[in-house]
């Protein structure tokens, strides 16, 4: 029996957790994920037109840099060493033509990203046909942005979800307050087009699963509850909930120009957010391949437990 020599073992040297690029995290889908990755084994950085508002609300281990995704010198030394990147960006709100901001910055991100030697872009898009002719500005728009960072190189997970139920959600709020402000209320004939909504926990589950998945080729993602209806039902749910008798009376001349206006009058949100809002309506959003969405391990909610949890967590709101 031969004497083998001894050797201790050294310790496993400390790999050095991936960057992961957090862009929209001052929106609503943003906000909410940034606790969720500050848990997770990563660096995060966040990019933020005005730093010193984010800090307040980020721990003290996650970096903030300046920048802008339609200021393509900000972006190189914000994706620097980055693995992936989410892009939560969207300029609806603050541009008179976002369609083309949209696609401005998604090319800069695209291209900085690609020389930056990013993995994996993970963008959160709209449902809805592409092939549709009367597909809205706002949803084209979306899909518009994902086909570039499908393009670009980079590998590219792309999700399409369509109303996504929570606190704090635009569209959610919308509904929320047309429903709580009006007993009766006049609605176009295409709120019976049909939608698949989903709650925001589910969509922040999907996110963070997208974040895990092996290398692959770029892909599109459909997400959505298990429940397909119109949104008109949607309203009828919340008011149900809320101990609400409301009357939908359809007509066929609201348009969604005045549909905007009425927004804007008995709502928060501003008018021309809400009329490309409603202008998407009119265009079916449901989720076609759900096999892509099983794949990655997570059961949404059906819409009347979402709407609950929505409830609960507005009324848990100062």
């Amino acid at each position: 029996m031969s004497n083998q020599p001894t050797t201790e073992s050294s310790p496993p040297a400390e790999s050095t957790p991936p960057v992961v690029l957090l862009t929209g995290a001052s929106g609503y889908v943003g906000g909410r994920l940034i606790p969720l990755l500050e848990q997770q084994p990563v660096k995060l950085r966040c990019l933020a037109r005005s730093p010193e508002k984010l800090r307040q609300v980020v721990q003290d281990s996650t970096d903030i840099v300046r920048g802008d995704v339609l200021d393509p010198s900000s972006l190189e030394p914000a994706l620097e060493g980055v693995h992936t990147a989410y892009y939560l960006v969207h300029l609806m709100s603050g541009s008179q033509d976002f369609e083309k901001e949209d696609r401005q910055a998604a090319a800069y991100f695209a291209q900085a990203a690609r020389k930056a030697g990013v993995r994996r872009i993970i963008y959160l898009g709209g449902l809805g046909e592409d092939a549709d002719p009367d597909l809205s500005p706002h949803l084209r728009s979306r899909h518009e942005v994902g086909r570039i960072f499908r393009e670009s190189g980079v590998e590219t997970i792309e999700f399409r979800a369509g109303m996504v139920l929570g606190a704090g959600s635009l569209s959610f709020q919308l509904m929320k307050s047309l429903t709580d402000r009006l007993p009766v209320m006049l609605c176009p004939r295409w709120l019976t087009t049909s939608t698949q909504p989903i709650a925001i926990n589910d969509v922040l589950a999907f996110l963070l699963a997208a974040k895990d998945l092996p290398p692959g080729e770029s892909r599109i993602i459909e997400i959505g509850s298990p429940d397909v209806m119109s949104y008109g039902d949607l309203i009828r749910e919340y008011a149900r909930q809320q101990g609400l008798r409301r009357s939908l009376i359809f007509v066929p001349v609201l348009t969604p120009y005045l549909s905007g206006l009425w927004l804007a009058l008995v709502t928060p949100a501003s008018f021309t957010v809400g009329r490309h809002l409603i202008e998407g309506l009119k265009n079916p959003t449901v989720v076609r391949d759900p096999q892509a969405m099983e794949a990655l391990g997570v059961h949404p909610v059906g819409v009347t437990e979402a709407i609950r949890q929505a409830i609960q967590e507005s009324d848990a709101t100062p």
